[in-house]
């Protein structure tokens, strides 16, 4: 998975005030009634709180007549919850992958009639190879966005902390013979457990979708004597804190990096944010749109679809947020600096070391939980 990180407050507040979301109710945060949600006009949306351009719902909402009601989540176990309760109300929604992957085995998705979307034609084929692993056939879902993970970092606090190190592996992080270095100018993590659990699987050398007990029994180890060494585990300030200055280096997506990057050229405080994909490798990350089951307005649900995969669409949501889109028409549009940025879209020989995420088995996900509440605690 990209587990999307959560953006809370501040963000979802700034995000409401660039794309209008006085069009949605109040109670953003609740899944509309009933009487409320089935009507031919009006477009409901449960949508992560910081993952759209300024322009995608004025424009949607203008070129089709339909009135977009927006509500923000900010985990994947608050969407899942709606949608596995039945009635959640919402006509189309942005998972990640592998939540998608269980969400559709629970009956969760309409299979998506390609036939209502022309635009489909524009996704990438090896980007959908990829994400298949999660919706088979690509029967439930578009990919709307996607990225890496890896190690961002503060290029200057780096190299001063350990001149001429090489920075292409996980070892930074993981070896306490580089993480007790680093932690002079400070490490941090996104609080997100499956991907980060994927990446140190990575660095050992095991599957990382199918960890055995052995393999996480070594990995917990591993990570006892390393937390030491962790000032921060933290998903919500994590772009700020490298803009900022406060922790040198970081497990991170490739889209928090550019923010971060470019939050610390806006403010010109000579910060430089770099991202690298170790040579042992990563995770890919995809942010799913599907249809749930019992929407009340599937043609609007379509037809929104449809949009997202206009190529000026996807050109925009990049060109905003720094975050790969999976349109291959979309290029053209694209801020050349942005097309040619290989911390968003990674090279070819980095993205034959990208994994994609599978589900976690029951077994595994509680393995998982155990493992990083001990780490995230440090006991």
């Amino acid at each position: 998975m990209r587990q999307r990180i959560a953006r809370l407050g501040l963000l979802a507040l700034t995000v409401c005030l660039m794309i209008g979301c006085h069009k949605a109710d109040p109670g953003a945060a609740d899944a509309p009634s009933d009487k409320k949600a089935q009507d031919a006009g009006v477009l409901n949306l449960f949508w992560w709180s910081d993952f759209m351009a300024a322009d995608t719902i004025p424009n949607f909402e203008k070129n089709t007549g339909i009135r977009v009601r927006l509500a923000y989540f900010d985990t994947n176990e608050t969407l899942e919850v709606r949608l596995l309760t039945g009635n959640s109300g919402f006509d189309a929604v942005d998972p990640t992958a592998s939540f998608f992957q269980r969400q559709i085995r629970s009956g969760a998705y309409l299979s998506l009639d390609k036939s209502k979307l022309p635009n489909y034609k524009n996704l990438n084929p090896e980007i959908m190879e990829k994400v298949a692993l999660n919706d088979p056939n690509n029967a439930h879902g578009i990919v709307y966005a996607w990225g890496t993970y890896g190690v961002a970092y503060n290029e200057a606090l780096v190299s001063a902390a350990m001149p001429g190190v090489p920075l292409d592996s996980w070892r930074l992080l993981f070896d306490p013979a580089y993480a007790s270095k680093l932690a002079k100018c400070g490490i941090g993590t996104l609080d997100s457990p499956a991907p980060f659990v994927r990446v140190a699987l990575k660095y050992l050398r095991r599957n990382p979708n199918e960890p055995t007990e052995h393999d996480l029994a070594d990995l917990e180890k591993m990570l006892g004597l390393v937390r030491p060494y962790f000032r921060t585990i933290d998903s919500s300030n994590i772009i700020e804190s490298l803009a900022n200055g406060d922790i040198c280096i970081a497990f991170d997506s490739n889209g928090d990096a550019v923010q971060a990057r470019n939050r610390a050229i806006d403010v010109k405080n000579g910060v430089k944010i770099a991202f690298v994909i170790p040579n042992e490798g990563s995770m890919l990350w995809f942010d799913m749109a599907g249809i749930p089951r019992d929407a009340p307005n599937v043609d609007n649900a379509y037809r929104f679809l449809d949009y997202l995969m206009d190529p000026a669409v996807s050109a925009s949501f990049t060109n905003h947020l720094g975050y790969a889109n999976a349109n291959a028409a979309a290029t053209q549009f694209l801020k050349p600096a942005i097309a040619t940025d290989k911390v968003i879209y990674p090279t070819p020989n980095e993205q034959r070391r990208l994994v994609a995420p599978a589900e976690d088995s029951p077994e595994q996900a509680r393995a998982i939980t155990r493992l990083w509440q001990k780490f995230k605690t440090g006991q």
